[in-house]
């Protein structure tokens, strides 16, 4: 027993999030799986990891949990340096190096 919750009322929860996941996951997957899209809903499913992943990293650069959800310039410096590197080379391991060597040299230096 771990903080007056029993192990099995914490198995039990584990198990019905697990169903509960995989009913979520399988009512697109599933029932859409073997049946041909509209052409405007690929379009606009195109977008979906462009809208995602900026809406994930933006956090993580403005209001880092190293420094305390304060802005940090080094992390600033290494997204603008990321974005730039990508927009003028159009590739995606040049961008992310670039990132990477700008928030560690300025993290060392700062």
């Amino acid at each position: 027993m771990t903080n007056g919750i029993s192990d099995l009322t914490i198995w039990v929860v584990i198990v019905v999030l697990g169903i509960g996941t995989f009913l979520i996951r399988w009512s697109f997957l599933g029932t859409l799986g073997n049946r041909k899209l509209p052409d405007w809903v690929l379009r606009m499913l195109r977008y979906t990891p462009v809208a995602v992943l900026p809406a994930l990293v933006a956090p993580l650069v403005v209001w880092p949990a190293a420094t305390g959800g304060q802005p940090d310039p080094a992390r600033m410096a290494a997204a603008t340096a990321t974005v730039a590197v990508g927009l003028w080379t159009k590739n995606m391991i040049l961008a992310i190096l670039a990132g990477a060597i700008t928030l560690f040299g300025l993290l060392y230096l700062l």
